[in-house]
């Protein structure tokens, strides 16, 4: 009986050491084993392996991108306007030993880099203008057909050179820069970060809104001037190929119209040619006809030539 329990002991306390020695490496994730306590080494290859039990721990760390949102603060811009900037970043674990010996976990990175991203977020934001955080590389605000590119831009009254303004890619670009230089030391890489939104306390937004009402209405006063010269050309190509159209269908209307009077009179010479006592006859009553109009009267003496088929009408 004793030696059945030594060996159930020993099966139990072998089952025991295999379940704590192997351990599974997921994808996507990676480990870093310590012995006593101080780090050994690192496992980022996925599978099964191997750790001494009750003497080695493993601790696990994705290797996959993760996300940073930072809470949105009011920061004040360099021309002094409140806004509220919402920004977003991607990282990861690029370091897993140093990552243990400074952040130890996930939440403990989230919090160094809400200060780290936090604070060089707040110093960009401060040292540009808000028309730089709001509009992108290469803007140019609008401007009349023709006209040059300004050089000078008023913000508050004040003119500020137009060269000198940056976009927010090159904003966002130094602000990856710079937040980059500080997290290698805590085994992070920061691969991207963005800004998600920007928003305005009720003045700034109110003076905003304003601007952008006033550049889209010399973007629509530049679209009506153009429509109405497209407009304009467009009538006066219609006028002239009208008056085109109606001179030659004028002309057309002449010519056929003066064919046919000569042949008319052609038909009427033919036909009179042949008995000329009824020509005269046929004109006669036409000049009689013409003579006297509605309400008209004619006075004639009865020896007139005019009066010679009405005397010899019986």
């Amino acid at each position: 009986m004793k030696g059945r329990l030594i060996v159930l002991i020993v099966l139990a306390v072998l089952l025991g050491a295999a379940q704590n020695g192997f351990y599974v490496i997921e994808e996507g994730w990676q480990g870093i084993l310590t012995q006593f306590g101080k780090p050994i080494g690192g496992v980022k290859e996925a599978g099964l392996h191997f750790k001494i039990p009750f003497i080695q721990e493993l601790y696990r760390f994705q290797k996959r991108i993760l996300k940073w949102d930072g809470d949105p603060n009011q920061i004040p811009t360099r021309d002094k306007r409140y806004i509220f900037l919402d920004t977003t970043a991607r990282w990861r674990i690029a370091d897993p030993l140093l990552f243990l010996k400074t952040v130890a976990t996930e939440q403990g990175a989230m919090s160094r880099l809400d200060d780290i991203l936090d604070s060089v977020v707040r110093d960009a934001v401060s040292g540009h203008l808000l028309v730089e955080l709001v509009r992108g590389r290469g803007y140019q605000p609008p401007r009349e057909r023709g006209d040059e590119p300004p050089e000078t831009i008023e913000i508050e009254g004040v003119p500020v050179d137009v060269a000198s303004l940056v976009g927010r890619e090159e904003i966002l670009a130094g602000i990856l820069a710079k937040a980059r230089q500080l997290t290698p030391e805590y085994g992070i890489e920061l691969i991207d970060m963005q800004i998600k939104r920007i928003g305005y306390v009720e003045q700034v937004r109110k003076r905003v809104y304003e601007r952008m009402i006033s550049e889209r209405k010399k973007v629509a006063a530049q679209f009506r001037a153009e429509g109405e010269g497209e407009k304009a050309d467009i009538l006066g190509q219609m006028q002239r190929e009208l008056k085109k159209i109606q001179s030659e269908a004028y002309r057309q209307s002449v010519q056929i119209r003066g064919e046919a009077d000569a042949k008319a009179a052609a038909i009427y010479a033919d036909a009179f040619g042949h008995d000329k006592d009824f020509y005269a006859f046929v004109r006669t009553l036409e000049s009689y006809q013409k003579a006297v109009q509605n309400n008209g009267r004619l006075v004639i003496s009865t020896g007139s030539d005019f009066y010679r088929y009405l005397k010899n009408a019986q």
